[in-house]
C-alpha cells in the first residue's frame, strides 16, 4: 500500500552503513539514482553480497512453499532464506511455523531430508531433539550433564518471528518491524491473482521439486522475469518454431507487439504481458503444449471472467513476474522458481509446477510435462536463459568488463498511471520500466537502516 516505501531514489537518513564503503550515496549511484543504468558490480561485489544477505533477505519477505506441500500436520520441506537453511512445518492446527535447521549445540543441521512427515526432528550430532514448531525437548543426559539447568526454550532455533499466506504462497519474514504481507505485495496483488486465483479451488502444486545450480547472480534471473520480454524473440525464437504444433508455420511464432508492462511503485515487482489473447494463445501452444494451451485459453476463461474481469482474463497472456526479491513465475505456462542466492556469482534454482486445482488430472498431466519440457533443469527454453545469464557472468571476470555501466533506460520517461484497464505504473510491454523499479528497489533496501527508514521516506514522499 502506499506509505509503506520510499519514493524513487530517496532515502530517508544520510549516515553510512557501518563498517561499509557503501554509504546510501554510493548504493544509488550503483544504479543512476532512478535504476537507468547499474554498475556491473553490483553482480560480483562480494561486500555488496553479504549486505544484500543482511538487508534484503535478512527482512524481505520471501516465498517460502505452496500450502499444498505440506498438507497434513507433520509433512515439512526444507527450503532457504538467503544462505539460511530453513524448515517448514505444518502443525497440528494446521497452522505452519518456520525455523532455522539449524541445533543450537554445535550448529549441525537438525535435519537432512528435503522433506517428510515427522512427529520431533533428532540432531544426528549430539541426539538434541525438537518438536514439529522447532522447540527443544530432549537433551540427552540433561540431568546427569547439565544438572537439570539448561534452559531448553533459550537453546530452541530460531523461529522465523512472521509468517503469512498469500492464496497458497507462504511467506516468511526475519524483520518483526516489515509491513504484512499484503502491504508488502502492494499493488503487485491484483497482478499475481492472475496466476493464484483462476478458480475457486485456487492451485496446488505438482510433480515435485526440480533444483539445479547455475553460475550466476541472482539479480539477473530475477529481474529478466520482471521485466524482460524483450529477449523473448531474440534468446527463444528456435525452440519455439521446434515445438509449434502441426499446422502452424514460423510465422505462428512471431510475438504479439501490443502489451503492457507494470512496474510496482514501491516493492520492486513487476510484470509484463501481452494484450492480444490469440497471439498469446499461440505462444503458450508452443511452449506448453496445444493441450494445456486450450484449456488455458478455452471454457475455462467464462469461469475466470467471473472472478476476474474481463481484462486480467483476457487481456493477459504469456505473462512473466517477478515478486520481489526472489520469487519469479510465468502464469499460463505455469512454472514457479525461487532463485537461491549461493553467493555473488552462483543461484540454486527451485522450481515448482502450479495449477489450478479444478483442473481435470490430463490437464495437470500436460503442464507437469510442459514444463519438464520448456522450463526445467533440462527443459529447452531454460537452457537459453541460463546460458546468458552464465555468459554475462563470466564476462564480469574481466577488469574493464566490470568498469562499463549497463544500461537499463528503454521506454524511460513513457510510464505512467494512464491505463484505465491495468492498474499502478504501466508502459509498453518491450521496455524496461519493472527493472528500474526493482533496481531502485534494490538500492532502497540496502541503504535503509531499517522498515522504519523505509516508512518515514515514503510518508515524506506522499506529503511533498
Amino acid at each position: 500500500m502506499p506509505g509503506q516505501y520510499p519514493s524513487e531514489g530517496t532515502y530517508a537518513g544520510e549516515q553510512s552503513i557501518p563498517e561499509s564503503r557503501w554509504t546510501p550515496d554510493a548504493l544509488f549511484n550503483l544504479v543512476g539514482g532512478d535504476g537507468s543504468s547499474v554498475d556491473p558490480a553490483i553482480y560480483a561485489d562480494q561486500s555488496l553480497y553479504q549486505l544484500e544477505l543482511d538487508r534484503i533477505f535478512g527482512r524481505a519477505w520471501l516465498f517460502l512453499a505452496h500450502e499444498t506441500q505440506i498438507p497434513k500436520p507433520g509433512d515439512f520441506l526444507s527450503t532457504y532464506m538467503g544462505e539460511d537453511s530453513i524448515l517448514v512445518v505444518r502443525q497440528k492446527n494446521n497452522s505452519i511455523v518456520a525455523f532455522l535447521n539449524q541445533c543450537r549445540h554445535r550448529g549441525m543441521r537438525i535435519c537432512r531430508a528435503e522433506c517428510g512427515n515427522v512427529k520431533s526432528f533428532t540432531c544426528s550430532y549430539h541426539g538434541w531433539a525438537y518438536d514439529m514448531a522447532g522447540n527443544l525437548v530432549v537433551v540427552p543426559f540433561e540431568q546427569e550433564a547439565y544438572h537439570g539447568e539448561i534452559d531448553k526454550e533459550e537453546w530452541s532455533p530460531l523461529k522465523v518471528p512472521r509468517v503469512e499466506i498469500y492464496k497458497g504462497l507462504v511467506f516468511g519474514t526475519w524483520d518483526e518491524s516489515a509491513p504484512s504481507l499484503l502491504d508488502y505485495l502492494g499493488d503487485a496483488a491484483w497482478y499475481m491473482d492472475t496466476f493464484l486465483d483462476r478458480c475457486e479451488g485456487g492451485t496446488e502444486a505438482i510433480g515435485g521439486m526440480h533444483k539445479w545450480t547455475i553460475g550466476c547472480n541472482w539479480k539477473f534471473a530475477a529481474e529478466q522475469f520482471c521485466s524482460d520480454m524483450y529477449h523473448v524473440p531474440f534468446s527463444h525464437l528456435s525452440p519455439v518454431i521446434a515445438q509449434l504444433p502441426e499446422g502452424m508455420s514460423p510465422a505462428d511464432a512471431a510475438l504479439p507487439m501490443e502489451g503492457v508492462q507494470f512496474r510496482s511503485e514501491h516493492g520492486g515487482h513487476g510484470t509484463g504481458f501481452f494484450t492480444d489473447p490469440h497471439g498469446g494463445g499461440s505462444v503458450m501452444a508452443a511452449v506448453v503444449g496445444e493441450k494445456a494451451a486450450l484449456y488455458h485459453m478455452g471454457p475455462v476463461r467464462d469461469k475466470v471472467r467471473e472472478r476476474l474481469g474481463g481484462p486480467r482474463t483476457d487481456n493477459i497472456n504469456a505473462m512473466h513476474m517477478t515478486v520481489f526479491p526472489n520469487l519469479s513465475f510465468l502464469p499460463g505456462i505455469q512454472t514457479l522458481r525461487t532463485w537461491h542466492p549461493k553467493g555473488p556469482d552462483e543461484i540454486e534454482v527451485w522450481a515448482l509446477t502450479i495449477v489450478d486445482k479444478d483442473a481435470p488430472d490430463d490437464i495437470k498431466e500436460a503442464y507437469r510435462t510442459g514444463v519438464l519440457r520448456t522450463f526445467s533443469a533440462g527443459g529447452i527454453l531454460e537452457q537459453d536463459d541460463g546460458e546468458n545469464w552464465v555468459e554475462i557472468q563470466r564476462t564480469l571476470r574481466g577488469r574493464k568488463s566490470r568498469s562499463a555501466r549497463f544500461n537499463v533506460a528503454m521506454g524511460k520517461g513513457h510510464a505512467g498511471r494512464n491505463n484505465p484497464d491495468f492498474p499502478g505504473i504501466t508502459n509498453y510491454v518491450y521496455g524496461e520500466e519493472a527493472a528500474r523499479g526493482f533496481y531502485q528497489h534494490w538500492a532502497r533496501m540496502l541503504a535503509a537502516e531499517s522498515w522504519d527508514d523505509l516508512s518515514r521516506s515514503a510518508t515524506a514522499h506522499a506529503a511533498q
